[in-house]
Protein backbone atom coordinates (compact mmCIF):
# COMPACT_ATOMS: atom_id res chain seq x y z
CA UNK A 1 0.00 0.00 0.00
CA UNK A 2 3.07 2.82 1.17
CA UNK A 3 4.56 1.65 -2.28
CA UNK A 4 1.79 2.23 -4.39
CA UNK A 5 1.25 5.59 -2.72
CA UNK A 6 4.63 6.65 -3.84
CA UNK A 7 4.22 5.59 -7.63
CA UNK A 8 0.87 7.75 -7.38
CA UNK A 9 3.19 10.74 -5.24
CA UNK A 10 5.37 10.13 -8.40
CA UNK A 11 2.55 10.41 -11.11
CA UNK A 12 1.75 13.53 -9.67
CA UNK A 13 5.00 15.42 -9.39
CA UNK A 14 5.60 13.72 -13.06
CA UNK A 15 2.31 16.09 -13.83
CA UNK A 16 3.40 19.16 -11.91
CA UNK A 17 6.48 19.51 -14.41
CA UNK A 18 4.37 18.82 -17.44
CA UNK A 19 2.19 22.41 -15.42
CA UNK A 20 5.13 23.62 -14.98
CA UNK A 21 6.99 23.45 -18.80
CA UNK A 22 2.98 24.64 -20.01
CA UNK A 23 3.12 27.29 -17.70
CA UNK A 24 6.68 28.27 -18.53
CA UNK A 25 6.12 27.36 -22.34
CA UNK A 26 8.96 24.84 -22.10
CA UNK A 27 7.53 21.94 -24.84
CA UNK A 28 11.08 19.76 -24.07
CA UNK A 29 9.72 19.46 -20.60
CA UNK A 30 6.20 18.84 -21.67
CA UNK A 31 6.79 15.67 -24.41
CA UNK A 32 9.38 14.23 -22.14
CA UNK A 33 7.03 14.75 -18.95
CA UNK A 34 3.83 13.40 -21.20
CA UNK A 35 6.05 10.49 -22.69
CA UNK A 36 7.23 9.97 -18.92
CA UNK A 37 3.65 10.08 -17.47
CA UNK A 38 2.76 7.47 -19.94
CA UNK A 39 5.38 5.39 -19.12
CA UNK A 40 4.41 4.96 -15.56
CA UNK A 41 0.69 4.27 -16.71
CA UNK A 42 2.33 1.24 -19.44
CA UNK A 43 1.92 -1.37 -16.47
CA UNK A 44 -1.78 -0.83 -15.83
CA UNK A 45 -2.31 -0.77 -19.49
CA UNK A 46 -0.47 -3.79 -19.62
CA UNK A 47 -2.33 -5.46 -16.85
CA UNK A 48 -5.59 -4.79 -18.20
CA UNK A 49 -4.57 -5.57 -21.61
CA UNK A 50 -2.89 -8.74 -21.32
CA UNK A 51 -3.57 -9.81 -17.34
CA UNK A 52 -0.21 -9.33 -16.60
CA UNK A 53 0.61 -8.27 -12.71
CA UNK A 54 3.86 -6.18 -12.91
CA UNK A 55 5.55 -6.35 -9.21
CA UNK A 56 5.05 -3.11 -7.39
CA UNK A 57 8.82 -2.60 -6.54
CA UNK A 58 9.53 -2.76 -10.62
CA UNK A 59 6.74 -0.44 -11.24
CA UNK A 60 8.14 2.09 -8.45
CA UNK A 61 11.79 1.64 -9.90
CA UNK A 62 10.35 2.40 -13.60
CA UNK A 63 8.65 5.49 -11.73
CA UNK A 64 11.75 6.62 -10.55
CA UNK A 65 13.63 6.78 -13.02
CA UNK A 66 11.32 8.55 -14.82
CA UNK A 67 10.87 11.16 -12.80
CA UNK A 68 14.38 11.51 -11.98
CA UNK A 69 14.65 12.06 -16.17
CA UNK A 70 11.67 14.42 -16.28
CA UNK A 71 12.96 16.78 -13.59
CA UNK A 72 16.46 16.85 -15.34
CA UNK A 73 14.61 18.04 -18.45
CA UNK A 74 13.45 21.07 -16.33
CA UNK A 75 16.97 22.22 -14.99
CA UNK A 76 19.10 19.86 -13.28
CA UNK A 77 20.73 18.62 -16.38
CA UNK A 78 22.37 21.42 -17.18
CA UNK A 79 22.74 22.76 -13.33
CA UNK A 80 23.43 19.48 -12.08
CA UNK A 81 26.84 17.52 -12.67
CA UNK A 82 25.92 14.55 -12.22
CA UNK A 83 22.28 14.09 -12.55
CA UNK A 84 22.68 12.67 -15.94
CA UNK A 85 25.21 10.28 -14.56
CA UNK A 86 22.54 8.66 -12.20
CA UNK A 87 19.60 8.53 -14.49
CA UNK A 88 22.03 6.57 -16.75
CA UNK A 89 22.91 4.60 -14.85
CA UNK A 90 19.74 3.96 -12.70
CA UNK A 91 17.89 3.33 -16.73
CA UNK A 92 20.94 0.87 -17.72
CA UNK A 93 19.67 -1.18 -14.96
CA UNK A 94 16.23 -0.87 -16.01
CA UNK A 95 17.04 -1.98 -19.46
CA UNK A 96 19.60 -4.56 -18.20
CA UNK A 97 17.07 -6.14 -16.28
CA UNK A 98 14.42 -6.54 -19.42
CA UNK A 99 17.42 -7.97 -21.30
CA UNK A 100 18.21 -10.26 -18.62
CA UNK A 101 14.47 -11.69 -18.02
CA UNK A 102 14.12 -12.31 -21.86
CA UNK A 103 16.99 -14.56 -21.82
CA UNK A 104 15.86 -16.35 -18.95
CA UNK A 105 12.23 -16.75 -21.26
CA UNK A 106 14.35 -18.18 -24.20
CA UNK A 107 15.87 -20.53 -22.38
CA UNK A 108 12.38 -21.56 -20.41
CA UNK A 109 10.87 -22.11 -23.71
CA UNK A 110 13.81 -24.12 -25.36
CA UNK A 111 14.10 -27.22 -24.31
CA UNK A 112 17.98 -28.68 -23.88
CA UNK A 113 19.13 -24.99 -23.71
CA UNK A 114 20.77 -23.91 -20.78
CA UNK A 115 22.60 -20.53 -20.92
CA UNK A 116 25.53 -20.09 -18.31
CA UNK A 117 26.42 -17.42 -16.05
CA UNK A 118 29.31 -15.86 -18.10
CA UNK A 119 27.39 -16.30 -21.20
CA UNK A 120 24.37 -14.24 -19.24
CA UNK A 121 26.69 -11.36 -17.73
CA UNK A 122 28.24 -11.02 -21.24
CA UNK A 123 24.90 -10.82 -23.06
CA UNK A 124 23.26 -8.40 -20.36
CA UNK A 125 26.21 -6.19 -20.64
CA UNK A 126 26.07 -6.42 -24.30
CA UNK A 127 22.03 -5.97 -24.13
CA UNK A 128 22.36 -2.80 -22.15
CA UNK A 129 24.83 -1.31 -24.57
CA UNK A 130 23.32 -1.88 -27.62
CA UNK A 131 20.40 0.05 -25.99
CA UNK A 132 22.36 2.89 -25.04
CA UNK A 133 24.44 3.89 -28.42
CA UNK A 134 20.48 3.32 -30.10
CA UNK A 135 19.52 5.98 -27.16
CA UNK A 136 23.08 8.26 -28.27
CA UNK A 137 21.95 8.13 -32.00
CA UNK A 138 18.69 9.08 -31.57
CA UNK A 139 19.72 12.08 -29.63
CA UNK A 140 21.76 13.03 -32.46
CA UNK A 141 19.48 12.45 -35.20
CA UNK A 142 17.15 14.21 -32.70
CA UNK A 143 19.16 17.58 -32.79
CA UNK A 144 19.87 17.32 -36.29
CA UNK A 145 16.45 17.05 -36.85
CA UNK A 146 15.35 19.76 -34.72
CA UNK A 147 18.16 22.31 -35.86
CA UNK A 148 16.52 21.16 -39.70
CA UNK A 149 13.45 22.60 -38.79
CA UNK A 150 14.36 24.97 -36.58
CA UNK A 151 12.99 23.62 -32.90
CA UNK A 152 14.46 23.18 -29.81
CA UNK A 153 15.56 19.49 -29.62
CA UNK A 154 13.12 17.27 -27.57
CA UNK A 155 16.51 15.11 -26.35
CA UNK A 156 19.54 17.08 -25.78
CA UNK A 157 23.27 15.95 -26.66
CA UNK A 158 25.93 17.66 -25.21
CA UNK A 159 29.39 16.73 -27.59
CA UNK A 160 31.04 13.69 -28.07
CA UNK A 161 32.66 13.72 -24.32
CA UNK A 162 28.71 13.41 -22.94
CA UNK A 163 28.28 10.67 -25.33
CA UNK A 164 31.00 8.82 -23.98
CA UNK A 165 30.04 9.62 -20.34
CA UNK A 166 26.58 8.26 -20.66
CA UNK A 167 27.92 4.87 -22.44
CA UNK A 168 30.21 4.73 -19.23
CA UNK A 169 27.59 5.03 -16.60
CA UNK A 170 25.29 2.65 -19.11
CA UNK A 171 27.68 0.59 -18.61
CA UNK A 172 28.11 0.22 -14.85
CA UNK A 173 24.26 -0.22 -14.86
CA UNK A 174 24.63 -3.37 -16.99
CA UNK A 175 27.57 -4.79 -14.85
CA UNK A 176 25.63 -4.25 -11.54
CA UNK A 177 22.89 -6.57 -13.03
CA UNK A 178 25.03 -8.91 -15.07
CA UNK A 179 26.50 -9.27 -11.94
CA UNK A 180 23.41 -10.25 -9.99
CA UNK A 181 22.06 -12.02 -12.93
CA UNK A 182 25.18 -14.45 -11.75
CA UNK A 183 23.43 -15.34 -8.67
CA UNK A 184 20.35 -16.60 -11.13
CA UNK A 185 18.05 -14.61 -9.76
CA UNK A 186 14.80 -16.63 -10.50
CA UNK A 187 12.73 -14.53 -13.25
CA UNK A 188 9.87 -16.52 -13.27
CA UNK A 189 8.28 -14.33 -10.47
CA UNK A 190 8.76 -11.41 -13.47
CA UNK A 191 5.78 -10.29 -15.31
CA UNK A 192 7.60 -11.13 -18.38
CA UNK A 193 6.90 -14.99 -17.85
CA UNK A 194 3.28 -14.40 -18.03
CA UNK A 195 3.27 -12.06 -20.92
CA UNK A 196 5.94 -14.72 -22.74
CA UNK A 197 3.24 -17.61 -22.14
CA UNK A 198 0.29 -15.45 -22.79
CA UNK A 199 1.32 -14.68 -25.83
CA UNK A 200 2.49 -17.93 -27.28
Amino acid sequence: MLLTGLIRAIQVAIALVVIYGTVTMDLVVVVNGLLGLGTTLLPTGLKRAYGVSFPTTVVLWVAVAVLLHTLGMAGPYTTVWWWDHLTHTLSATLVASVGYAFARAFEEQAPGITLPADFLFVYVVLFTMAAGVLWEVLEFVGRLLASWLGHQPLLVQYGLQDTILDLLFDAVGAIVVGVLSRGRVDWRETPIRELVQRTR
